[in-house]
This record gives C-alpha cells, sequence and structure tokens, in this order.
C-alpha cells in the first residue's frame, strides 16, 4: 500500500493483502516508524489490490466470488532475500512474485472498475514496503540493516480483505488459496 499516508486513507477503502509474518521481526520497527500503513495497523504484507471496492460495495456475492477466484489460485511459497527502491519507497522483493502478478491481475480482470493502485502505475511490482518519503541516507541505513536479516521464505495461503474504519485497517475477512 505504498505511496499513501495515513491522512489519505478514508474510512470504507478497502484492499486485499497478503500478510508475511515471517517479516515482523526484521521490519516491524522500521515499518513503525517510517511506513503510515503500518501506523494505521497494516501488518507487513505484500498488497495484491489496493484499492479494492468500497466497503458498502461488498456484499456476500463479492465474498463469495472472491473466495471462489482465490480458491482456484494454488497456495505458494516466496522468498525474501533483496531490497528495492521505487520512487522514495524501500521494500523487500518477494521471489518469484509471479504467482502475486496473478492474483493481482485475476482480481483487477474480476473487477476492471477496481484497478491496482487506481490506475495510477502501468507496472504491477509486488513489493512489502518498509520506509516511504526518506532521504536516501535513511534508506541506506535501513537497506544495510536489512541485510544480515535476510533471506526468510513464507508460505502464501491465503489473501486478507481488510478495511479502513476511518482510524485503523481492520481484517474483513480472509480467503484461502488452493492447495
Amino acid at each position: 500500500m505504498a505511496d499513501d499516508s495515513s491522512s489519505a486513507f478514508q474510512a470504507g477503502q478497502t484492499g486485499l493483502i497478503v500478510r508475511i509474518p515471517e517479516a515482523e521481526p526484521s521490519v516491524r520497527g522500521w515499518r513503525e516508524r517510517f511506513d503510515p500503513s503500518a501506523e494505521a495497523g497494516v501488518p507487513a504484507h505484500v498488497t495484491v489490490l489496493f484499492p479494492f471496492l468500497d466497503e458498502s460495495r461488498i456484499d456476500v456475492r463479492v465474498e463469495s466470488a472472491l473466495a471462489d477466484l482465490l480458491g482456484r489460485h494454488q497456495a505458494f511459497d516466496l522468498r525474501f532475500e533483496r531490497c528495492g527502491r521505487l520512487p522514495a519507497v524501500l521494500y523487500l522483493a518477494p521471489e518469484p512474485d509471479t504467482r502475486l502478478r496473478q492474483l493481482t491481475e485475476a482480481i483487477a480482470d474480476r473487477w476492471p472498475e477496481a484497478p491496482p493502485y487506481g490506475g495510477r502505475f502501468a507496472e504491477i511490482v509486488p513489493h512489502l514496503t518498509i520506509a516511504q518519503g526518506q532521504e536516501d541516507a535513511v534508506l541506506e541505513e535501513i537497506e544495510a540493516d536489512l541485510a544480515g536479516r535476510l533471506p526468510f521464505t513464507c508460505r502464501v495461503a491465503s489473501v486478507e480483505l481488510i478495511v479502513h474504519d476511518g482510524t485503523k485497517w481492520q481484517e474483513r475477512a480472509s480467503f484461502a488459496l488452493g492447495e
């Protein structure tokens, strides 16, 4: 959920994320200081689709369609062994990222009114944001610290639907991937 600040989050906004709990010991402190989504209650994650539909549009049919669509995608493993950069953003790069891209594309194809990042970026770059809006020296310090904490792997077995309540992000539902 890069390129957003906590003040930019609005009540009723939703997103679909893959939690990466294995990253928390390495990135929590940095994210709490330099990633507005962490301050707003979002755990270490890779965004699948943000923003998704407004919460007012999510009903049993949408949740059922998400469950069906995501259940057709098999669970998979990711490895995080390097940092990457987007303009003013430091992130951990998931590898391989093909399956994450496929999830994003499948959901965006099903709900074309919800393009990734509102259609602001031409390319989907799966990433776990650590810091944004910082000087290069700060990003270099974080990257040097993380170099000694990598690599790690994780299993992706579900996608979470999160909703902003006006103050914090909350999990609304979790959708299992196929096994």
